[in-house]
């Protein structure tokens, strides 16, 4: 006789086993109408699974992210039916959510075209608006087996293979079409309302290039129509945003063959990118730290004692030289704390505030490889703080602060966190990382910061505090992070010590932050998010002076030395081209102020300012000019300026 309990306490007694959805019935028709799947005692299941003792028991519906999150798988399962009924050779391979959607990996002969997606897709909300029941069953390994061989699923056959200790598996029926899985999925297929079929990618079976390439289908799906076309609206202006168009028409970067994952800076975007880096060190000073420079490339044996080797082997570069191995670093800590141990230190030198704008290498796969935004080589604004116990909240709330600060001068204001703790692959005692999680989840707590928590997504040697960003067209990007470490300076580890007030040995405590984390990266959001319209501060080039004529060149050359001479970054247009010419090419180019010089100009000792927007600012003496520019500057990225 199950007692089921309520989130908001109420009790409901049944008779014998009870299903999620009997539940959902007996408390009101519409609930059980809305309900997709349940949560019983934190977990996730079907609607249709019985709850067999007592249990704590949450509905999940489609106004849930877990309900949501149900209804983009079981869009993978309702591609694969699509699939199956408009070309019944293909063989599915596997087929996951993913981040606003779904996508299935299949191999056929037929290469899908943009025609073909619009056809399945038509399909796939035929086959939907039926609201067919989904069917779930478990089957016996035997049982499996004999099905995808009926349906001459290879890939299916293989997975089933790969899981040589299950017993029975879990398998959805779509009408005639049948898959695998762990699920939950949607008791019926009529709560999918909005979806659409992006594009196709290649992509090898399980990631590995000696396997077959199969053939990704990509899709997104949304509660209803308007998240739809709210989605579909911000990628399409993610499109007119995209870096890599910007940085090749702004002259700012590029990237090619001979160096895959790995940007080639031009003037202009090195202009940027010292911008940038330049005001992580201004606040690298402010906030007494130490910054250092360490070797690009390390003996294997650092890696080794500090615990990367082990996790992050084969994504390292590695080299070979009298008869060592070396490995080109991929993150800067085990650097750091060689720089810490060369001097012994008491308990009144800490904190100690070590940074470093670090440049690492990470082998990532070829196929992830994104513009700026997912590369092989960057350049961490990397710091650790080597610390007392004592000290772990006030230095974690320092940069808390810090990141907060830095954002908002950016332009961001729209800050999301969250708490990450112990990962099942780890170093360290569950007695540290206890302390570890505590200590940074009462500072949020103490800061009144709201936070959601990632269990199992910390680092290896610590937990950490990740902080999320939303530019102007609402999407998050995760950048800033702050990570506590116990291990890494432990004897058995790197063995960083300081004298305590007892005159015996300890270990510090190492915080590992990084604030913008890939200053590529972050170059390339701050690309989109102003869609190269960047405010003053960090345009690289300030304003442009534009002649009118010949007779004027020389007034210009003047006028910019002069501006020049104030610290601003100025180009001058002295070539022989009508002026309205001049100026629609600058503001092509982003240019925040266009000052253009004529006869009038020259005779007042003036220049007419045009603001990149288009508007007409009128006439400015250098002094004026001067104070503009200042100004203007001074308020960096801030949306409130």
């Amino acid at each position: 006789m199950p007692i089921i309990t309520l989130p908001d306490g109420s009790t409901k007694q049944f008779d014998e086993a009870v299903s999620v959805m009997q539940v959902a019935e007996s408390i009101g028709e519409g609930l059980a109408r809305a309900t997709v799947a349940g949560r019983v005692n934190g977990d996730l299941v079907d609607a249709c699974d019985l709850i067999t003792g007592d249990a704590s028991l949450e509905l999940v519906t489609m106004r849930d992210e877990d309900g949501v999150h149900i209804m983009r798988h079981s869009c993978a399962h309702l591609l694969g039916h699509a699939l199956k009924q408009l070309y019944p050779d293909v063989k599915m391979a596997i087929g996951p959510v993913i981040e606003n959607g779904f996508y299935y990996d299949i191999e056929m002969e037929h290469k899908v075209t943009p025609d073909d997606l619009k056809q399945i897709e038509k399909r796939m909300l035929a086959l939907a608006k039926t609201k067919y029941p989904v069917v779930k069953k478990m089957l016996s390994r035997d049982e499996a087996v004999a099905t995808f061989e009926a349906r001459g699923e290879d890939y299916k056959l293989e997975l089933i293979r790969n899981l040589p200790n299950e017993t029975e598996f879990g398998f959805y029926f779509h009408e005639e079409y049948v898959d695998m899985c762990v699920g939950p999925h949607l008791p019926h297929m009529g709560f999918v309302k909005a979806l659409k079929l992006t594009h196709v990618a290649g992509a090898y079976w399980r990631g590995n290039s000696e396997n077959t390439m199969l053939q990704r289908i990509y899709g997104v799906a949304f509660s209803d129509k308007q998240a739809l076309k709210d989605y579909l609206l911000m990628m399409e202006e993610a499109e007119k945003r995209d870096h890599r168009k910007l940085g090749k028409t702004l002259d700012l970067f590029h990237l090619e063959d001979v160096s895959p994952g790995m940007a080639f800076w031009h003037p202009k975007g090195t202009t940027l990118y010292r911008v940038v880096e330049e005001y992580m060190r201004s606040q690298l000073i402010e906030n007494d730290y130490e910054e250092v420079r360490t070797p690009l490339i390390m003996d294997r044996s650092l890696w080794e004692k500090s615990g990367h080797w082990d996790k992050f082997k084969d994504n390292m570069f590695t080299t070979e030289t009298d008869n060592r191995d070396y490995a080109v670093k991929p993150m800067n800590c085990p650097g750091h704390i060689q720089v810490y141990n060369r001097q012994l230190h008491s308990y009144r030198d800490l904190p100690i505030r070590i940074a470093e704008f670090g440049l690492v290498h990470r082998n990532e796969p070829s196929g992830t490889l994104h513009g700026l935004m997912r590369v092989r080589s960057f350049t961490q604004d990397d710091a650790h703080i080597f610390c007392t116990e004592e000290q772990i909240k006030a230095e974690v709330q320092a940069c808390i602060d810090l990141v907060f600060e830095t954002y908002a001068d950016f332009g961001f204001d729209n800050i999301a966190i969250k708490f990450s703790t112990r990962p099942e692959q780890r170093v360290g005692a569950d007695a540290v990382w206890d302390m570890a999680e505590a200590a940074l989840e009462e500072t949020l707590q103490d800061a009144n910061l709201d936070y959601v928590l990632q269990p199992g997504e910390g680092a290896f040697y610590g937990p950490k505090i990740e902080f999320q960003l939303k530019d102007c067209i609402g999407r998050v990007w995760q950048c800033g992070t702050i990570q506590l470490d116990f291990s890494m300076t432990q004897a058995e580890r790197l063995n960083a010590v300081y004298i305590g007030k007892d005159n015996e040995k300890h270990h510090p405590v190492m915080i590992h932050r990084a604030i913008l984390g890939s200053l590529e990266r972050f170059v390339g959001i701050l690309i989109e998010h102003y869609e190269g319209k960047f405010p003053t501060w960090l345009a690289p080039t300030q304003c442009v002076i534009a002649s009118i004529s010949e007779v004027h060149n020389e007034y210009v050359a003047e006028m910019s030395k002069n501006l020049k001479k104030h610290g601003f970054r100025v180009e001058s247009d002295l070539r022989n081209e009508k002026v309205g010419f001049k100026i629609r090419e600058h503001t092509m180019q982003r240019v925040p102020y266009i000052l253009v010089v004529g006869d009038q100009e020259m005779e007042n000792g003036s220049v007419n300012v045009r603001a990149r927007g288009g508007e007409n600012l009128g006439s400015f003496t250098l002094a004026q000019l001067v104070d503009l520019l200042t100004t203007d500057i001074g308020n960096l990225g801030r949306v409130s300026a």
